[in-house]
């Protein structure tokens, strides 16, 4: 893709929960997607798949890990992968297969403190980075869905799996996306997540002595293999105004070009191609996320 219709594309995605009413946004909307000839041919090309292809949910496929990110750590924990970032001192992506039997338990979160993670090398983020910063210790993997093991739960604190994050997004928008996956993960019986951060170009804003780096939105990308395999995307900025989630869905295509990283690579690659070139919001539930502020 040529530098300028990269811009183009960037901006376009990461102020894509603004006010339609926004005619600037609406119109640097409509020219990256107007140029950004691969992500539309091959949502073309997936037109003409066969609609009927199907297969079984498996655990232990792999399907939710991104590819890695080059010179940067990986970290194998009970419920989730890290791809974690020595520059940002927070993941590139989480990635976790959530079942229908992970979703409840006994786990509790009472009493569960957000730690240091000392797989990482130094400097790395502390609580204290974010005291005072007006900043929510946000979950990338939620607590929510570690319910199922203790050992689980508490891992899902370590700062590894943190981002700063806009209090009213970690209360409202974010929150009702990860009751929602939980959702769909009994609805099929298990999906395959990844989510991490996103930064503008040039973005420089960060919290606390270890100068965690502040995302400016955090993006979610959701894989379902029960019946005919599909994919959705979005992208949520990370501030406290309201933001509706049809306006925040993207394709996993989009996603990709946006982040750089390959997700679903363990798909067969008619089955990727498909899926992400293709992101229909009204093909999934959407009860929680129809709940207002």
């Amino acid at each position: 893709m040529r530098p300028y219709l990269s811009i183009l594309l960037a901006a376009a995605l990461l102020t894509g929960c603004r006010p339609q009413k926004d005619s600037k946004f609406l119109t640097t909307l409509q020219k990256a997607e107007n140029n950004v000839e691969n992500v539309a041919s091959k949502a073309d090309d997936a037109k003409h798949a066969d609609s009927e292809e199907s297969t079984t949910i498996e655990a232990g496929k792999g399907y939710e890990l991104p590819a890695n990110v080059d010179g940067q750590i990986l970290l194998k924990r009970i419920g989730y992968t890290v791809s974690y970032n020595i520059q940002t001192k927070e993941p590139n992506w989480v990635a976790w297969y959530l079942s229908s039997d992970r979703v409840s338990g006994d786990a509790d979160r009472n009493g569960v403190e957000f730690t240091e993670d000392e797989e990482v090398p130094e400097p790395r983020a502390t609580t204290w980075d974010y005291y005072r910063s007006h900043f929510d210790r946000g979950h990338q993997c939620p607590a929510g869905d570690n319910k199922w093991n203790q050992d689980a739960m508490n891992q899902s604190f370590l700062l590894t799996n943190i981002c700063p994050q806009n209090p009213k997004l970690n209360k409202y928008e974010w929150n009702r996306l990860e009751s929602q996956c939980r959702d769909w993960a009994k609805e099929y019986g298990g999906v395959y997540i990844a989510c991490g951060p996103i930064y503008a170009p040039n973005s420089k804003k960060t919290i606390g002595e270890h100068k965690v780096k502040v995302p400016t939105a955090f993006f979610k990308v959701v894989l379902c293999m029960t019946g005919t395999p599909k994919a959705i995307g979005f992208i949520y900025q990370n501030t406290g105004d309201k933001q509706d989630y049809r306006q925040c869905v993207r394709t996993v295509d989009e996603i990709e070009q946006l982040t750089g990283y390959d997700f679903f690579k363990s798909l067969d690659d008619k089955v990727e191609k498909r899926v992400e070139a293709n992101a229909n919001i009204d093909d999934w539930p959407q009860d929680r996320l129809d709940s207002s502020r």
